[in-house]
């Protein structure tokens, strides 16, 4: 066994921090690379310069040459200096780009800036208590719904859906569902495309996203699907639905264990909750190699926990972890819990509930 010094150790740990604030620079360049689209309008052109990228994206040539260069030197775009052309090659546009949706990685770079905006109102819920309400982000929902709704076109009906034994054939047949927290609503009028004799309701607390979910139904002519503003953690419905869905929606709820109590209500006989929510444990342990570590603890402290204790709530966080969860639905009335996973899809768990 090689002994490192606790120089070694001290210097060793200073290269990692300083590659970790080289790679954070890059992500937000590629935040912004995402937001004007030159990600996307550079894998349509085999090499250019930067007054022609610019021109093409419809951006000032100054700020992208300059983008470029934060680009090249983090080994995102090639670079020639004989002629001054840039290029995104095909193996990185794969990762950076609308069409490569929903493997496009710049989605979440979005998330740091939007993330960061909120950091001083954060230290002085350190130094108070309380968190940080949902207002003070404008832009969450927006990045959310890009990010989750590319999932939602790429896995919902055709292999979310599936891991419910059944389930495809009695939303074929026609059932009630619900969708608590739906956001934007974008998974309410997919399955309601998908499945026409089923009727469909989106809840969420937000009006901006009740309101967006109504745009989206009303654009696509989805007439199976319906918006309502409302607190999940009160739905007021008993054994009405035949499935409810939860995509990353329970563990920021100010009242987590009223939001199942009420699922559970609301479910009709031989109905099905089916919650998705990141994969990792309840021990902290256990979440030391996990691959998304730092950015759950991050999503926790920066959103998930802070929104929940801003309402005087729980503050369950996004590592709540499987344990927690498997506890709270059990406690919640539900009889039955497996846990199901999805091949391609490593930092999910898919719960699948019933009384």
């Amino acid at each position: 066994m090689v002994d490192v010094s606790s120089d070694q150790r001290s210097e060793q740990f200073a290269e990692r921090l300083l590659a970790a604030f080289n790679d954070s620079a890059m992500m937000l360049l590629i935040s912004v690379g995402h937001r004007t689209e030159l990600f996307d309008v550079m894998s349509t052109m085999d090499g250019a310069g930067s007054q022609d990228i610019a021109e093409r994206a419809g951006l000032t040539e100054r700020y992208v040459r300059e983008w470029l260069g934060g680009m090249v030197v983090s080994g995102v775009v090639e670079y020639d200096p004989g002629d001054e052309t840039y290029r995104l090659p095909a193996d990185h546009a794969a990762w950076l780009t609308r069409a490569a949706a929903p493997s496009n990685m710049a989605v979440m770079a979005s998330y740091l800036p939007v993330l960061a905006a909120i950091e001083d109102e954060l230290v002085d819920a350190f130094r108070r208590g309380g968190g940080v309400p949902y207002s003070s982000y404008p832009r969450f929902q927006e990045v959310m719904a890009e990010d989750s709704g590319a999932v939602v076109d790429a896995s919902l009906v055709g292999k979310t859906l599936p891991l419910v034994s059944g389930l495809v054939e009695r939303l074929e047949q026609g059932i009630e569902v619900a969708d608590i927290g739906c956001g934007s609503g974008h998974a309410v009028t997919t399955m309601a495309r998908a499945f026409p004799n089923s009727t469909f309701i989106g809840y969420d607390i937000s009006e901006e996203g009740v309101a967006r979910g109504r745009e989206e139904a009303a654009a696509g002519g989805v007439s199976n699907a319906g918006f309502e503003v409302r607190d999940i953690a009160s739905l007021g419905e008993v054994g009405r639905f035949g499935l409810i869905t939860a995509f990353d929606v329970i563990h920021d709820q100010a009242k987590p264990d009223r939001v199942l109590e009420s699922v559970a209500k609301a479910l009709a006989p031989c109905g099905v909750f089916l919650m998705v929510d990141f994969a990792a444990s309840s021990r902290l342990e256990e979440n030391i190699d996990h691959a998304l570590g730092p950015a759950l603890y991050m999503f926790s402290v920066m959103h998930c926990m802070t929104v929940s204790l801003a309402q005087g709530g729980a503050g369950l966080g996004t590592v709540w972890g499987e344990q927690t969860a498997l506890q709270m639905l059990r406690e919640a009335g539900f009889a039955d819990v497996s846990i199901e996973r999805i091949e391609d899809d490593p930092f999910n768990n898919y719960y699948v509930a019933t009384l």
